[in-house]
């Protein structure tokens, strides 16, 4: 910190119309047909309007492009647009909204989407004019209104379709004008529904070194940064008397994965042995300076949907037991030789890697050796999809549905060999009982019905624990101090760029 404050003055000044959001990871396709990573999400929503969005302090729907959203049977759903343009002019119709939804249904577009929309039962979109639409579904299906959570495309003025590569003019709040390697620069849209933005250029840059993108935010080269810096050096940073640190509430779910094809890690003894064998508040405590939420599972307290289930706290000598009967005896007692060694893979983000340690250093108090495997994200995640892996942690950004437990444990949602993005069940955990809840969950449109169907999978998950649940950081930003108006959101979106100012 030291050196920080040697060169404070040394970067090169933002113009006071640009705002320079520094990251750890670069975007790689915004377009919401293919979005995938956390960062082409928050570049999708700066670039692409939604019908519906979720990205708001509740985290309960809003209607964006849509005024309206209403359905007396849950198949019908009428829909009634607000007036809204692209970037370029154009008005946004009932015919762009069609156009999107069939390219993301359209097997030959490729779009991740697509299955959410086959779950869904989506049989029909049909425009009765400019400024209504209804879709129908085959069955009810209580999550649709999130699932409308999809950045709105124009239609091709060549009748075609827009090609994977080339970003078509959006409605959201900023229009893409160029990119440059892992730099990304937007302007402002003009012609943005909810007002035009104060500042008139956003450049998103990735600067992967945690000490490079600090001395860039500290001399001046960077105005912001969100959910990026240690939380060791949190409070150094906050004394900075040119920087300002903001937290608040997040959605963001931390937790450790666990292979359940794993001949060890198949027995559910093991896996409560293990999460038995992490102290997880002392982790919050001492690495997150108090800065989280100890989690029970996947939803954040402030979810409506979430209940307390009893999640395993620190116990050792339960852990050791468990692990006995499961069959691993210790083979030296109080010997150096271990039970069993695990792989534990994670991404090469420092915090990551030193969070990683403390779990191994806990874990062998237990007898569990575990291997820390450390990998630059792109061939980690690429690990986690194929399932090549024992342990692996990771977090999950936005959570706004609970039927996103479907996508993460549901039995069908276990990648392929084929389709490496087939689902979120990584763990690959199979439970016939799980799978009727999630479907009963999906089926029941009154929410208080739901909350008590999501409240026993809460429960069953906590018994069978395919995932141990770790915490709920806190989102923080560090911004320059001329920099106002920047919203922090549970979902860790960027999309009050919109209403932030120099």
């Amino acid at each position: 910190m030291l050196l920080l404050a040697g060169l404070a003055g040394c970067g090169v000044t933002v113009p006071s119309d640009e705002l320079v959001v520094l990251t750890e990871a670069p975007a790689v396709s915004p377009d919401p047909r293919y979005a995938l990573s956390a960062y082409d999400f928050k570049l999708s929503h700066l670039l692409y309007a939604a019908l519906v969005s979720v990205d708001n302090a509740s985290v309960e729907p809003q209607m964006e492009l849509a005024e309206k959203v209403a359905s007396k049977d849950g198949l019908r759903w009428e829909v009634a647009l607000r007036e809204a343009h692209f970037a370029d002019g154009r008005s946004v119709t009932a015919d762009d909204i069609a156009y999107t939804y069939a390219s993301v249904r359209d097997p030959a577009t490729g779009s991740r989407l697509r299955q959410r929309f086959v779950d869904d039962g989506l049989t029909t979109v049909e425009v009765v004019d400019p400024r209504h639409l209804v879709f129908t579904l085959s069955h009810p299906h209580a999550p649709f209104i999130t699932d409308l959570d999809v950045g709105i495309l124009p239609r091709p003025s060549d009748g075609k379709t827009w090609p994977r590569g080339q970003l078509p003019p959006g409605a959201g709040p900023f229009v893409y004008a160029s990119r440059d390697g892992e730099i990304w620069r937007l302007d402002r849209n003009n012609h943005y529904w909810a007002g035009v933005p104060p500042i008139a250029h956003v450049t998103i840059k990735t600067i992967r070194d945690d000490n490079t993108r600090l001395l860039a935010l500290v001399g001046g080269s960077g105005d912001l940064t969100q959910n990026t810096i240690s939380p060791l050096v949190l409070d150094a940073v906050a004394a900075n008397d040119r920087l300002q640190v903001e937290t608040a509430r997040s959605s963001v779910y931390s937790y450790l994965g666990l292979n359940c094809d794993d001949p060890i890690l198949r027995d559910p003894r093991v896996r409560r042995a293990i999460a038995l064998g992490i102290d997880r508040e002392r982790i919050v405590r001492t690495k997150l300076r108090g800065r989280a939420v100890l989690a029970t599972g996947m939803l954040p307290t402030f979810h409506w949907a979430y209940a307390t289930a009893p999640t395993p706290g620190y116990d050792p000598a339960e852990a050791r037991r468990l692990l006995d009967e499961a069959g691993f005896k210790d083979p030296d007692g109080d010997g150096p030789l271990p039970r069993f060694t695990l792989i534990y893979k994670t991404s090469n983000n420092r915090f990551r890697v030193a969070v990683a340690g403390v779990i191994a250093t806990m874990l062998a108090e237990v007898g569990i050796d575990v291997d820390v495997r450390v990998h630059e994200f792109a061939t980690f995640f690429a690990d986690v999809k194929k399932g090549n892996f024992q342990m692996f942690s990771m977090q999950i950004p936005e959570i706004a549905e609970p039927d996103l437990y479907t996508n993460f444990f549901g039995s069908k949602q276990i990648p392929t060999r084929e389709n490496l993005d087939a689902g979120g069940n990584r763990m690959h955990f199979r439970s016939d009982a799980l799978d009727a809840l999630l479907l009963a969950g999906r089926r029941e449109p009154d929410r208080e019905r739901r909350r008590a169907i999501y409240a026993d999978v809460q429960r069953l998950l906590a018994k069978e624990l395919p995932v141990i649940s770790l915490w709920h950081e806190d989102n923080v930003v560090a911004h320059r101090r001329q920099v106002q108006g920047f919203q922090l959101l549970p979902t860790g979106q960027l999309t009050s760029l919109a209403r932030t100012h120099k």
